[in-house]
């Protein structure tokens, strides 16, 4: 037969306030009672503690960016904005365009970069139907780095984030649902601007994508912007622009996304010869393997910068003596 705790109180030797602490309920009895817990549950030692999902940078969440008000205010942006300014900052000569003309259905548009000016100027050129039916890829580090930038890039430019140091299975799979759901992409495969105005190793971000939802890749050359905006400059100075759109490709049948990404590289390179000459020129060389490389000769950086002659971003002169004669 249980002992109730009065009958156990009095045969203890223990005093009024033990007796008073002992017939009330006990604070963990109460906390057990409770709906809800009080605090979280705590981590044995040795154990690292789950970390919260970040909800910006590669995790943040872009759908509401294609919703019919958010693209209503891009359009407005695009058109109202965006182009007014390119016209006025860029004078961009667009090249091409009949290259496109029996092309239907969501394309891959795969450019060169060598500036933050790259973006919009090509918001401004890109021909109907793609031209507002369209994202990009943005790096997630720089232009998902915090909310406010990350709503900014989503609305303004319709950019989903892309991890630029590694393959993320989460980026490429929701760039594949767009396109499979009739978006065009817009992508820079050398993954970040050029440090020196020359070019970079592409990457196969484009490539994959057009081997995994059989669309094809449109080659697109910018000339021009990085006398603009180059990297590590701030203030944008006018300078005429040339946009130049490449035949669209499409993978072959033992071509995988490594040798097809070189393929594109190698378009774009004959499209940035053809910008820089003239069509007949550029095919000449292109037809006999001599089409110069965007990423410029491997020798000194003096060297490189001499090479670029006129394409290269323009330095302040400096001031000359004044003449006190």
């Amino acid at each position: 037969m249980p002992v109730s705790r009065g009958k156990l109180a009095e045969r203890l030797p223990v005093n009024a306030r033990a007796v008073a602490r002992l017939a009330r309920p006990s604070a963990s009895a109460l906390v057990r009672k409770l709906p809800f817990p009080l605090a979280p549950a705590s981590v044995p030692v040795g154990i690292e503690p789950p970390r919260r999902e970040s909800k910006v940078g590669a995790n943040y969440d872009t759908e509401w960016a294609r919703s019919y008000p958010a693209r209503a205010a891009r359009v407005l942006l695009v058109e109202g904005v965006v182009r007014p300014a390119m016209e006025a900052l860029a004078r961009p000569q667009v090249r091409g365009v009949d290259r496109l003309s029996s092309l239907e259905g969501p394309v891959v548009f795969a450019a060169n970069h060598h500036s933050h000016v790259d973006t919009p100027l090509l918001l401004s050129v890109i021909p109907e139907p793609w031209r507002h039916h369209l994202f990009i890829g943005a790096a997630a580090d720089y232009f998902f780095g915090n909310r406010v930038t990350s709503a900014l890039s989503a609305l303004v430019i319709g950019a989903i984030p892309i991890e630029r140091t590694k393959v993320s299975r989460t980026s490429a799979q929701q760039a594949a649902e767009l396109i499979n759901h009739g978006w065009s992409m817009l992508i820079f495969p050398e993954g970040g601007r050029s440090p020196d105005g020359w070019g970079q190793p592409f990457r196969g971000g484009a490539a994959y994508l057009s081997l995994r939802c059989e669309v094809p890749v449109v080659p697109v050359h910018v000339e021009g912007t990085g006398r603009i905006l180059r990297k590590g400059s701030s203030i944008p100075r006018p300078s005429p622009t040339t946009v130049t759109f490449g035949w669209p490709l499409r993978p072959d049948e033992e071509e995988d996304s490594r040798a097809f990404a070189t393929r594109i590289e190698r378009t774009v390179a004959e499209l940035a010869d053809e910008a820089t000459t003239d069509w007949w020129q550029a095919r000449r060389r292109a037809h006999a393997g001599a089409t110069p490389s965007l990423q410029g000769p491997g020798v000194g950086a003096w060297r490189r910068a001499w090479a670029l002659g006129e394409r290269g971003p323009k330095q302040r002169r400096r001031p000359a003596w004044p003449d006190l004669g």
